[in-house]
């Protein structure tokens, strides 16, 4: 696993065969600036505009049609660095920055 800042989460891979269903990466084992390979994909559907804990009560008053879309987020992890593809949906598209250290954000 990794924290994704983009997303504001962690991914998790699988870095060897296993019973566990699913694709899987290579890792070069080194944790301190690890590659994975090959590129990591995750989509994930969320609503927009998004109902939040500081909109709720608006939203119960009187509930805004959404829709559904899919947050795209596509990156290769690569000597410890994040470079993320510019299909991501989010902030970081485009940009390349050092895997955040685990547990931080």
């Amino acid at each position: 696993m990794f924290h994704c800042p983009g997303c504001a989460e962690d991914h998790a891979i699988t870095v060897k065969a296993s019973d566990v269903p699913g694709p899987v990466w290579t890792f070069n084992g080194d944790a301190a600036r690890p590659t994975f390979q090959p590129s990591i994909l995750v989509t994930a559907p969320c609503w927009e505009p998004p109902v939040t804990a500081a909109n709720w009560a608006e939203w119960q008053r009187a509930p805004w049609e959404q829709k559904q879309v899919d947050h795209i987020c596509h990156s290769f992890v690569t000597d410890g660095r994040i470079q993320f593809l510019g299909d991501c949906t989010h902030a970081l598209a485009g940009q390349t920055i050092d895997l955040p250290e685990w547990g931080q954000p």
